[in-house]
């Protein structure tokens, strides 16, 4: 069991995974720039684990904290989470998607290569699908984006593919995600967006915690059986667990593979709703507004490839998921502050 480098490792994935890493054993060094997260989470990940992670502030795109990572720490791998991920705000704002992202990511390879780190899990999307692909989405079906943000993935994955073209040493895992939504059960981590919520879940929980009036509903005239968008939602440790499983693919395969993580279910906006007040008997108040740009009506994984190749399945159910997350915001209404 090495070190692992966790880049964006103070985010909601990033914490999760840290934990599962620290729980399995691993030694955990993390950088983060903390423009989307907060160094109270991993303070929070050293109360639930009892260990410690080596945490640099810093950015990936500053080559001389990254060489720094690599001299004082004895990396086996990197997961790569660092990134900007806001659909809308990637549409308005392209070059800062491009820039961090993209040019991040190169800096990042080009500090593996020098040090001889050739293990890499990298967190893709599943809107590489695009919109064009009918689920369930299998990964290899054609990538395309809609946005900037979906488009820096998409490139992200072609770069890595060419890279171990050039160089066969490597062993890359490309990790589509579907919806995470939950929070460790301890209540101590959790999503903690700022601002105005992009995703369902923390906009649902703040509704629930009083921080909000309403929750936005984007259109309820998909063609799905109650008219809202449907998605694969999967529990953040389901996912974090993933991501070890495949560190541990990587251990004896070379390649650039990518995998679904998903459930392979798909649940309707209202679903989620319902689910959510149900266990945790709060009524949340919502309204019909209009469809977002770029939205589809049905998004879901085969996750046979994922079961099969790294031996991972989702285990927790959409209860556990609405459970958990409430018990997060409810613990921590105004987040880590």
């Amino acid at each position: 069991m090495g070190k692992i480098l966790i880049t964006g490792g103070a985010g909601y994935i990033g914490t999760h995974t840290c934990v599962e890493l620290l729980n399995s054993g691993y030694e955990v060094a993390v950088i983060d720039n903390l423009s989307n997260s907060d160094r109270k989470s991993l303070e929070r990940v050293k109360q639930i684990t009892s260990k410690e992670v080596s945490f640099y502030e810093g950015d990936i795109l500053d080559s001389d904290i990254l060489g720094r990572i690599f001299e004082e720490n004895k990396i086996d791998a990197v997961i790569h989470f660092a990134a900007l991920k806001a659909v809308g705000e990637s549409v308005e704002k392209p070059l800062d998607y491009y820039k961090v992202n993209i040019a991040g990511t190169l800096e990042l390879l080009n500090a593996m290569k020098k040090y001889n780190v050739k293990k890499m899990v990298f967190s893709s999307s599943a809107t590489v699908y695009g919109v064009n692909n009918p689920a369930p989405y299998k990964e290899d079906m054609p990538l395309s984006a809609t946005n900037p943000y979906g488009t820096t993935k998409v490139f992200i994955e072609r770069i890595l593919d060419d890279l171990y073209t050039s160089d066969n040493d490597w062993a890359i895992a490309k990790l589509r995600y579907f919806n995470p939504i939950g929070a460790h059960e301890s209540g101590l981590i959790g999503e903690n967006p700022n601002g105005i919520p992009n995703n369902l879940m923390p906009f649902i929980t703040q509704v629930a915690v009083g921080k909000r009036e309403y929750l936005g509903v984007f259109g309820d005239d998909y063609e799905t059986r109650d008219g809202t968008g449907v998605r694969d939602y999967i529990h953040v440790v389901d996912l974090s667990l993933g991501h070890i499983k495949a560190l541990e693919s990587l251990e004896n395969k070379k390649g650039s593979e990518a995998y679904n993580l998903g459930t392979g279910k798909g649940y309707s906006v209202f679903d989620i709703v319902k689910a959510f007040e149900k266990v945790n008997h709060v009524e949340i108040k919502y309204e019909i507004m209009p469809r977002r740009a770029g939205d589809i009506a049905e998004s879901y994984a085969d996750v046979k490839k994922a079961e099969r190749e790294l031996k991972w399945k989702a285990d927790k159910d959409i209860e556990d998921m609405c459970r958990d997350s409430w018990n997060w915001q409810k613990n921590n209404p105004n987040g880590y502050k």
